[in-house]
């Protein structure tokens, strides 16, 4: 009885954790992730792809990516610290190693959500910390996972004298997001400087990211995937990866199997950036030309077909100055800034209409 006593007594970073030196580390799996379209076998993968074998094999590798996943949790630790290890040894040519393979962390500070501090990756395995030398008291945290690469182990490590545990998920609601490597974040400087979650911190909704890289071109087997989630709204920003024919064959058929599967819940399409490099690239500046017309014009039928709650967000979303992307394509901070500019009112607007 005695030992039981003292068992129940201990901190719950004793409980979950093991010790090194001065930090106790807990599995991330003991705490709260959130970010998730549904649950799956592999803890850290976005969708279950076994469920969905059809879908293209790109697809299904981008789904392990952990973009838009974090942890949350609540600690009175003065640091912490994070192990943890991913599947890709090589980093993105046009990424920071933090945003690819690195971790984010937020603790919140009066009802906001403040930028605490980042795990620097270092190849597969690592051991980092990530805050120290902060006041004593409670902590909210929300740890953001890598946007590009697959988490296989992540342990959460906190001062030993200290508590860590749970927290609910801050996030009300349930928005999917489905587009391309700029929904799934590429080039932010940080995971949680990508857009989907920087709407979820500015308006206390859950955005869900399900960015695939290169390769949102709203195959059929992945509208499929996509009307299998229930959803409050269904944001389809992937009009960056289809060809223009692509965008005519396909559009309505995505649009069609959500609204058949979610009669009321609102869709709502967003054109794609005006990519940089067709500055002087006519080929790339006839591409993009065609997608948004494209887009635009299959929004107009569908609307003319009698499909309700359908909306179309379009407008400068890099600006004017040539300033918004790393690469021509990906916007830099400065670009999801503007990005944000464009869409986040008449998003917000749009779902305030729905009771989201």
């Amino acid at each position: 009885m005695l030992l039981f006593c003292l068992f129940t007594m201990a901190p719950i970073s004793y409980l979950l954790g093991q010790q090194i030196g001065n930090v106790v580390y807990v599995d991330a799996k003991e705490l709260t992730l959130i970010g998730k379209a549904n649950p799956t076998p592999h803890h850290y993968h976005r969708i279950d792809t076994l469920q969905y074998q059809t879908m293209p094999a790109a697809v299904k590798k981008l789904f392990t990516n952990s973009a838009g996943l974090a942890i949350v949790f609540k600690t009175n630790s003065n640091t912490i610290s994070a192990r943890w290890t991913t599947a890709n040894p090589k980093t993105s040519s046009n990424m920071t190693a933090i945003a690819h393979k690195g971790l984010d962390l937020y603790i919140k500070r009066d009802g906001e959500w403040i930028f605490a501090g980042v795990g620097r990756p270092t190849v597969n395995s690592t051991t980092a910390q990530v805050v120290q030398n902060m006041e004593d008291g409670e902590k909210e945290c929300l740890l953001y996972l890598p946007l590009y690469d697959e988490i296989k182990s992540l342990e959460i490590g906190v001062a030993e004298d200290s508590f860590i545990e749970p927290s609910v998920n801050p996030f009300r609601k349930k928005v999917l997001i489905y587009g391309s490597s700029i929904t799934q974040g590429a080039s932010a400087s940080r995971p949680g400087m990508a857009y989907p979650a920087r709407l979820s911190r500015k308006s206390g909704i859950n955005f869900i990211n399900l960015g695939l890289s290169g390769n949102g071109k709203m195959h059929q087997p992945v509208a499929d995937m996509l009307a299998d989630i229930e959803a409050d709204a269904y944001i389809l920003d992937c009009a960056a990866n289809p060809s223009p024919d692509e965008i005519s064959q396909r559009t309505g058929y995505l649009v069609k199997t959500i609204r058949n599967r979610y009669p009321g819940a609102p869709i709502i399409m967003i054109q794609s950036v005006v990519r940089e490099g067709g500055n002087f690239d006519v080929k790339v500046k006839e591409r993009v030309t065609g997608q948004n017309k494209n887009f635009k014009h299959e929004f107009e039928k569908l609307k003319s077909a009698g499909i309700k709650d359908l909306y179309f967000i379009e407008g400068e979303l890099l600006g004017t100055d040539h300033e918004g992307t790393t690469d021509g394509v990906h916007p830099n901070d400065l670009g999801f800034d503007r990005i944000l500019d464009v869409i986040e009112n008449p998003i917000l607007e749009i779902l305030r209409q729905y009771g989201v």
